[in-house]
């Protein structure tokens, strides 16, 4: 895989992991919470949680992709500031729809 078809990768995995807590109330897609069956949903603070650990996910898997390539470059807080940044613009199309349009 070159070096553009990984970073397209990369931001496609951030665009659908940073907008999966919003569009399901089950923990990372996967595991239902409890009591979710009489109609519970996912607080906000458990959307957050997983947002975060989506993040370093993501993180993990943009690092073994460098790795692939070539030397994995030493980042430092700047990198990590505005990736995740990034991470929370992915993130407004499910927020918006989970939280500012109108249910009829």
């Amino acid at each position: 895989m070159d070096v553009g078809a990984s970073a397209w990768l990369v931001i496609l995995l951030a665009l659908v992991l940073a907008n999966l807590p919003f569009f399901n109330d089950k923990v990372f897609a996967v595991v239902p919470l409890k009591g979710t069956a009489g109609g519970r949903r996912k607080h906000f603070v458990v959307r957050l949680l997983e947002m975060t650990v989506l993040f370093f996910v993501v993180g993990l898997v943009g690092i073994a992709l460098e790795g692939r390539i070539g030397t994995v470059f030493p980042q430092t807080w700047e990198f990590y500031a505005i990736s995740a940044c990034a991470f929370l613009v992915f993130a407004f199309p499910g927020f918006t729809a989970r939280y500012l349009r109108k249910r009829h």
